[in-house]
Protein backbone atom coordinates (compact mmCIF):
# COMPACT_ATOMS: atom_id res chain seq x y z
CA UNK A 1 0.00 0.00 0.00
CA UNK A 2 3.04 2.31 1.03
CA UNK A 3 4.54 1.93 -2.63
CA UNK A 4 1.49 2.74 -4.70
CA UNK A 5 0.60 6.00 -2.10
CA UNK A 6 4.37 6.84 -2.94
CA UNK A 7 3.76 6.14 -6.74
CA UNK A 8 0.97 8.79 -6.82
CA UNK A 9 3.00 11.48 -4.66
CA UNK A 10 5.59 11.49 -6.73
CA UNK A 11 3.20 12.02 -9.55
CA UNK A 12 1.19 14.76 -7.78
CA UNK A 13 4.97 16.29 -7.55
CA UNK A 14 6.51 16.19 -10.59
CA UNK A 15 3.85 15.46 -13.21
CA UNK A 16 1.95 18.60 -12.10
CA UNK A 17 3.15 20.68 -9.40
CA UNK A 18 6.04 21.69 -10.54
CA UNK A 19 4.80 21.69 -14.19
CA UNK A 20 2.07 23.69 -13.03
CA UNK A 21 3.58 26.21 -10.78
CA UNK A 22 6.44 26.50 -13.63
CA UNK A 23 3.89 27.14 -16.37
CA UNK A 24 1.45 29.47 -14.41
CA UNK A 25 3.71 30.70 -11.23
CA UNK A 26 6.83 32.23 -12.91
CA UNK A 27 6.36 35.69 -14.53
CA UNK A 28 7.01 35.16 -18.26
CA UNK A 29 8.93 38.20 -18.77
CA UNK A 30 11.13 38.84 -15.67
CA UNK A 31 11.45 35.17 -14.45
CA UNK A 32 10.54 36.11 -10.88
CA UNK A 33 7.64 33.46 -8.91
CA UNK A 34 4.62 34.78 -7.58
CA UNK A 35 4.00 35.11 -4.35
CA UNK A 36 0.40 33.58 -4.18
CA UNK A 37 -1.60 31.85 -7.36
CA UNK A 38 -5.47 31.35 -6.87
CA UNK A 39 -6.64 27.51 -6.93
CA UNK A 40 -7.61 27.79 -10.94
CA UNK A 41 -3.69 28.85 -11.19
CA UNK A 42 -4.01 32.35 -11.66
CA UNK A 43 -1.93 35.07 -10.18
CA UNK A 44 -3.07 36.08 -6.80
CA UNK A 45 -1.62 39.67 -6.52
CA UNK A 46 -1.05 40.18 -2.42
CA UNK A 47 0.88 43.34 -2.70
CA UNK A 48 4.37 42.14 -2.31
CA UNK A 49 7.02 39.66 -3.48
CA UNK A 50 9.37 38.64 -0.75
CA UNK A 51 12.66 38.05 -1.35
CA UNK A 52 11.91 34.36 0.87
CA UNK A 53 9.49 33.09 -1.97
CA UNK A 54 11.46 33.71 -5.02
CA UNK A 55 14.91 31.23 -2.79
CA UNK A 56 12.14 28.68 -1.57
CA UNK A 57 10.72 28.33 -5.56
CA UNK A 58 14.44 28.69 -6.51
CA UNK A 59 15.50 25.96 -3.78
CA UNK A 60 12.86 23.54 -4.99
CA UNK A 61 13.02 23.42 -8.35
CA UNK A 62 17.10 23.48 -7.95
CA UNK A 63 16.06 20.30 -6.37
CA UNK A 64 14.13 19.06 -8.50
CA UNK A 65 16.49 19.57 -11.26
CA UNK A 66 19.07 17.03 -9.09
CA UNK A 67 16.55 14.54 -8.77
CA UNK A 68 15.37 15.08 -12.74
CA UNK A 69 18.41 15.93 -14.85
CA UNK A 70 15.83 16.72 -18.09
CA UNK A 71 13.14 18.72 -15.93
CA UNK A 72 10.98 21.28 -18.21
CA UNK A 73 11.26 23.71 -16.06
CA UNK A 74 15.29 23.48 -15.59
CA UNK A 75 15.03 26.97 -17.99
CA UNK A 76 13.23 28.56 -15.26
CA UNK A 77 16.23 28.68 -13.08
CA UNK A 78 18.93 30.84 -13.97
CA UNK A 79 15.99 33.70 -14.90
CA UNK A 80 14.79 33.11 -11.54
CA UNK A 81 18.42 33.76 -9.94
CA UNK A 82 18.98 36.35 -11.76
CA UNK A 83 15.95 38.18 -10.99
CA UNK A 84 16.78 37.48 -7.10
CA UNK A 85 20.47 39.05 -7.75
CA UNK A 86 18.75 41.87 -9.68
CA UNK A 87 16.08 42.92 -7.53
CA UNK A 88 16.52 42.04 -4.11
CA UNK A 89 20.54 42.58 -3.43
CA UNK A 90 21.15 46.44 -2.70
CA UNK A 91 23.86 48.11 -1.34
CA UNK A 92 25.89 45.05 -0.21
CA UNK A 93 23.06 43.28 1.55
CA UNK A 94 19.71 41.61 0.68
CA UNK A 95 16.49 43.28 1.46
CA UNK A 96 12.39 41.60 2.56
CA UNK A 97 10.34 42.38 -0.80
CA UNK A 98 9.05 44.29 -4.06
CA UNK A 99 5.96 46.29 -4.88
CA UNK A 100 3.82 44.38 -7.32
CA UNK A 101 5.26 46.75 -9.85
CA UNK A 102 9.30 45.60 -8.78
CA UNK A 103 10.32 48.85 -7.02
CA UNK A 104 11.40 48.32 -3.27
CA UNK A 105 8.95 47.84 -0.55
CA UNK A 106 10.63 46.65 2.68
CA UNK A 107 14.37 47.44 2.56
CA UNK A 108 14.44 45.63 6.00
CA UNK A 109 16.95 42.01 5.40
CA UNK A 110 15.55 39.28 7.40
CA UNK A 111 17.64 36.51 9.48
CA UNK A 112 14.75 34.30 8.03
CA UNK A 113 14.92 35.17 4.62
CA UNK A 114 18.65 35.23 4.38
CA UNK A 115 18.47 31.37 5.45
CA UNK A 116 16.51 30.42 2.51
CA UNK A 117 19.84 32.76 0.19
CA UNK A 118 22.05 30.07 1.62
CA UNK A 119 19.82 27.07 1.28
CA UNK A 120 18.85 28.01 -2.92
CA UNK A 121 22.00 29.13 -3.76
CA UNK A 122 23.41 26.21 -2.33
CA UNK A 123 21.37 23.53 -4.89
CA UNK A 124 21.57 26.36 -7.75
CA UNK A 125 25.38 25.80 -7.25
CA UNK A 126 25.12 22.24 -7.39
CA UNK A 127 22.85 22.25 -10.99
CA UNK A 128 24.58 25.16 -12.26
CA UNK A 129 28.05 24.95 -11.19
CA UNK A 130 27.60 29.15 -10.72
CA UNK A 131 30.33 30.07 -9.20
CA UNK A 132 28.54 33.69 -8.32
CA UNK A 133 26.61 31.42 -6.16
CA UNK A 134 29.36 30.78 -4.18
CA UNK A 135 30.08 34.01 -3.73
CA UNK A 136 26.57 35.47 -2.71
CA UNK A 137 26.76 32.56 -0.36
CA UNK A 138 29.68 33.87 1.50
CA UNK A 139 28.88 37.49 1.22
CA UNK A 140 25.81 36.64 3.24
CA UNK A 141 27.69 34.85 5.91
CA UNK A 142 29.41 37.63 6.43
CA UNK A 143 26.47 39.87 6.43
CA UNK A 144 24.95 37.97 8.90
CA UNK A 145 28.80 37.94 11.18
CA UNK A 146 29.04 41.57 11.15
CA UNK A 147 26.00 43.24 11.45
CA UNK A 148 23.46 40.66 13.08
CA UNK A 149 25.21 38.73 15.78
CA UNK A 150 23.17 39.40 19.34
CA UNK A 151 25.68 40.03 22.05
CA UNK A 152 23.47 37.52 24.09
CA UNK A 153 23.92 34.90 21.57
CA UNK A 154 22.66 33.78 18.14
CA UNK A 155 21.13 36.44 15.23
CA UNK A 156 19.03 39.49 15.52
CA UNK A 157 15.68 38.89 13.93
CA UNK A 158 15.89 41.54 10.92
CA UNK A 159 18.35 44.47 10.00
CA UNK A 160 18.44 47.56 10.94
CA UNK A 161 18.34 45.84 14.50
CA UNK A 162 15.79 46.48 17.23
CA UNK A 163 16.32 45.28 20.15
CA UNK A 164 12.56 45.55 21.60
CA UNK A 165 11.45 42.57 19.03
CA UNK A 166 10.47 39.36 20.52
CA UNK A 167 13.40 36.62 19.62
CA UNK A 168 12.30 33.52 18.26
CA UNK A 169 13.90 30.02 17.29
CA UNK A 170 12.38 29.61 13.95
CA UNK A 171 15.26 31.94 11.95
CA UNK A 172 17.74 30.15 13.75
CA UNK A 173 16.24 26.56 12.33
CA UNK A 174 15.88 27.62 9.19
CA UNK A 175 19.77 28.95 8.96
CA UNK A 176 20.95 25.98 10.59
CA UNK A 177 19.38 24.74 7.46
CA UNK A 178 20.75 26.78 5.35
CA UNK A 179 24.21 26.88 6.51
CA UNK A 180 24.19 22.75 6.70
CA UNK A 181 23.43 23.18 2.45
CA UNK A 182 26.00 25.45 2.18
CA UNK A 183 28.65 23.04 3.56
CA UNK A 184 27.40 20.78 1.84
CA UNK A 185 27.78 22.57 -1.40
CA UNK A 186 31.22 23.80 -0.40
CA UNK A 187 33.07 22.06 2.50
CA UNK A 188 33.59 25.65 3.52
CA UNK A 189 35.07 25.13 7.37
CA UNK A 190 33.44 28.81 8.20
CA UNK A 191 29.97 27.03 7.65
CA UNK A 192 30.74 24.36 10.01
CA UNK A 193 31.49 26.88 12.88
CA UNK A 194 28.39 28.33 12.20
CA UNK A 195 26.25 24.77 12.61
CA UNK A 196 27.98 24.26 15.72
CA UNK A 197 27.16 27.42 17.07
CA UNK A 198 23.11 26.85 16.09
CA UNK A 199 23.33 23.10 17.48
CA UNK A 200 24.58 25.04 21.19
CA UNK A 201 21.66 27.49 20.96
CA UNK A 202 19.17 24.85 20.68
CA UNK A 203 20.62 22.78 23.46
CA UNK A 204 21.25 25.90 25.82
CA UNK A 205 18.18 28.24 24.99
CA UNK A 206 15.29 26.48 22.55
CA UNK A 207 15.03 23.14 24.59
CA UNK A 208 13.09 23.27 27.63
CA UNK A 209 14.15 20.14 29.34
CA UNK A 210 11.53 20.84 32.04
CA UNK A 211 8.43 20.80 29.45
CA UNK A 212 10.50 18.70 26.79
CA UNK A 213 9.80 21.23 24.19
CA UNK A 214 10.92 23.27 22.04
CA UNK A 215 10.32 26.50 22.76
CA UNK A 216 9.87 29.49 20.12
CA UNK A 217 9.52 33.02 21.41
CA UNK A 218 12.27 34.26 23.91
CA UNK A 219 13.06 37.39 25.44
CA UNK A 220 16.48 39.75 24.15
CA UNK A 221 18.98 37.92 26.45
CA UNK A 222 17.22 34.25 25.58
CA UNK A 223 14.31 34.15 29.10
CA UNK A 224 11.05 32.19 27.44
CA UNK A 225 8.96 35.34 26.75
CA UNK A 226 6.32 35.79 29.68
CA UNK A 227 4.07 36.28 27.18
CA UNK A 228 3.68 34.22 24.51
CA UNK A 229 6.36 31.40 25.51
CA UNK A 230 4.11 28.83 26.49
CA UNK A 231 3.25 28.82 22.97
CA UNK A 232 4.90 26.04 20.67
CA UNK A 233 4.31 24.53 17.40
CA UNK A 234 4.81 20.87 17.38
CA UNK A 235 5.69 21.19 13.20
CA UNK A 236 8.85 22.66 14.74
CA UNK A 237 9.59 19.42 16.57
CA UNK A 238 9.61 17.39 14.10
CA UNK A 239 11.54 19.91 11.46
CA UNK A 240 14.06 20.36 14.21
CA UNK A 241 14.22 16.16 14.48
CA UNK A 242 15.22 16.04 10.73
CA UNK A 243 17.81 18.65 10.61
CA UNK A 244 19.51 17.51 13.78
CA UNK A 245 20.05 14.25 11.57
CA UNK A 246 21.40 16.18 8.84
CA UNK A 247 23.51 18.27 11.68
CA UNK A 248 24.70 15.12 13.05
CA UNK A 249 26.38 13.98 9.80
CA UNK A 250 28.59 16.77 9.99
CA UNK A 251 28.83 17.54 13.64
CA UNK A 252 28.88 13.86 15.24
CA UNK A 253 27.81 14.40 18.30
CA UNK A 254 25.02 12.01 20.04
CA UNK A 255 23.79 14.72 22.50
CA UNK A 256 22.32 15.78 18.85
CA UNK A 257 20.35 12.86 18.23
CA UNK A 258 19.15 12.60 21.87
CA UNK A 259 18.05 16.04 21.42
CA UNK A 260 16.11 14.47 18.41
CA UNK A 261 14.64 11.90 20.29
CA UNK A 262 13.29 14.19 22.80
CA UNK A 263 11.25 16.31 20.54
CA UNK A 264 10.10 13.22 18.10
CA UNK A 265 8.44 12.14 21.36
CA UNK A 266 6.69 15.48 22.64
CA UNK A 267 5.72 16.34 18.97
CA UNK A 268 3.96 12.23 18.40
CA UNK A 269 2.58 12.75 22.20
CA UNK A 270 0.87 15.98 22.32
CA UNK A 271 1.03 17.62 18.84
CA UNK A 272 -0.98 15.11 16.65
CA UNK A 273 -4.82 14.90 16.68
CA UNK A 274 -6.56 12.05 17.24
CA UNK A 275 -8.64 12.30 14.00
CA UNK A 276 -5.31 13.07 11.88
CA UNK A 277 -2.68 15.45 11.31
CA UNK A 278 -1.03 17.62 13.37
CA UNK A 279 -1.90 20.47 15.81
CA UNK A 280 -0.76 24.13 14.74
CA UNK A 281 0.08 25.04 18.22
CA UNK A 282 -0.06 23.85 21.57
CA UNK A 283 0.56 24.81 25.16
CA UNK A 284 4.05 23.87 26.03
CA UNK A 285 3.25 23.56 30.11
CA UNK A 286 0.04 21.60 29.52
CA UNK A 287 0.00 20.11 26.16
CA UNK A 288 -3.07 21.22 25.61
CA UNK A 289 -3.74 22.35 22.13
CA UNK A 290 -3.65 26.10 21.18
CA UNK A 291 -4.80 25.88 17.58
CA UNK A 292 -6.42 23.33 16.54
CA UNK A 293 -6.50 23.87 12.43
CA UNK A 294 -3.73 22.67 11.01
CA UNK A 295 -2.00 23.76 8.00
CA UNK A 296 -0.02 21.76 5.36
CA UNK A 297 3.89 22.03 6.86
CA UNK A 298 3.47 20.44 9.38
CA UNK A 299 2.66 17.21 8.55
CA UNK A 300 5.49 17.33 6.06
CA UNK A 301 7.65 17.85 8.49
CA UNK A 302 6.30 15.04 10.08
CA UNK A 303 7.33 12.95 7.16
CA UNK A 304 10.66 14.23 6.76
CA UNK A 305 11.50 13.26 10.77
CA UNK A 306 10.08 9.64 10.70
CA UNK A 307 12.24 9.23 7.96
CA UNK A 308 15.35 9.54 9.86
CA UNK A 309 14.08 8.47 13.41
CA UNK A 310 15.56 5.12 14.49
CA UNK A 311 12.05 3.53 15.04
CA UNK A 312 11.36 -0.20 13.70
CA UNK A 313 10.60 -0.40 9.75
CA UNK A 314 7.05 -1.88 10.75
CA UNK A 315 6.62 1.25 13.10
CA UNK A 316 8.03 3.61 10.08
CA UNK A 317 5.83 1.73 7.45
CA UNK A 318 2.48 2.34 9.34
CA UNK A 319 3.38 6.06 10.34
CA UNK A 320 4.39 7.24 6.44
CA UNK A 321 1.83 5.26 5.25
CA UNK A 322 -1.04 6.88 7.81
CA UNK A 323 0.17 10.75 7.69
CA UNK A 324 0.46 9.97 3.85
CA UNK A 325 -3.45 8.67 3.55
CA UNK A 326 -4.41 11.70 5.70
CA UNK A 327 -2.40 14.39 3.18
CA UNK A 328 -3.89 12.57 0.15
CA UNK A 329 -7.84 12.74 1.77
CA UNK A 330 -7.29 15.80 2.89
CA UNK A 331 -4.71 18.10 1.49
CA UNK A 332 -3.41 17.12 -1.98
CA UNK A 333 -5.58 17.83 -5.10
CA UNK A 334 -5.53 16.92 -8.86
CA UNK A 335 -3.11 18.96 -10.85
CA UNK A 336 -0.70 19.64 -8.27
CA UNK A 337 -3.05 21.89 -6.18
CA UNK A 338 -3.13 21.75 -2.59
CA UNK A 339 -5.21 22.67 0.61
CA UNK A 340 -3.30 25.07 2.69
CA UNK A 341 -5.79 24.79 5.93
CA UNK A 342 -7.80 22.75 7.44
CA UNK A 343 -10.14 23.13 10.37
CA UNK A 344 -10.47 21.20 13.79
CA UNK A 345 -12.70 19.18 11.97
CA UNK A 346 -10.18 18.24 9.12
CA UNK A 347 -12.27 20.60 6.34
CA UNK A 348 -10.44 22.26 3.67
CA UNK A 349 -10.83 26.41 3.97
CA UNK A 350 -11.13 28.61 1.41
CA UNK A 351 -7.20 29.79 0.97
CA UNK A 352 -4.94 30.74 -1.66
CA UNK A 353 -1.52 28.84 -2.86
CA UNK A 354 1.48 30.23 -1.19
CA UNK A 355 4.67 30.24 -3.17
CA UNK A 356 6.23 29.40 -0.17
CA UNK A 357 4.44 26.20 0.93
CA UNK A 358 5.65 24.23 -2.23
CA UNK A 359 9.04 24.09 -0.53
CA UNK A 360 7.31 21.89 2.06
CA UNK A 361 5.41 19.82 0.28
CA UNK A 362 8.52 18.87 -2.16
CA UNK A 363 11.06 18.14 0.11
CA UNK A 364 8.37 16.12 2.52
CA UNK A 365 7.24 13.73 -0.57
CA UNK A 366 11.23 13.40 -1.83
CA UNK A 367 12.73 12.57 1.67
CA UNK A 368 9.87 9.89 1.96
CA UNK A 369 10.81 8.54 -1.81
CA UNK A 370 14.32 9.01 -1.05
CA UNK A 371 13.79 6.51 1.83
CA UNK A 372 11.57 4.29 -0.10
CA UNK A 373 14.46 3.83 -2.58
CA UNK A 374 17.22 3.07 -0.52
CA UNK A 375 15.04 0.45 2.01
Amino acid sequence: MLNATLSTCEKFLFDHLLPNWSEHGIDAEHGYSYESLNHDWSRNSVGRLRLLTQCRQLYTFSHACKLKEDSPWRDKLTPLFEFINSHYYLDDRWIFSLNDDLTVKDEQSDAYALAFVLLSFSHYYQVSGDQRALSYMKQTHQFLMANMQAKTGGFYEAYPVDLTQVRRQNPHMHLLEGYIAAYQASQDAQYKQSIEFLLSLAHEHFYDKNSRTLREFFTNDWQIHPEIGHQVEPGHHFEWVWLLYQAYQICPDPIHLELAQQLFSTGTRHGMSEDGGIYNQIDANTYVPLDEEKRIWPITEYLKAITVMPIGKEEKQLRLANALEFMQQHYLLEDGRWNEYLDKENNAKDFPLPGTSSYHIFLGLVEVLTWQQSN
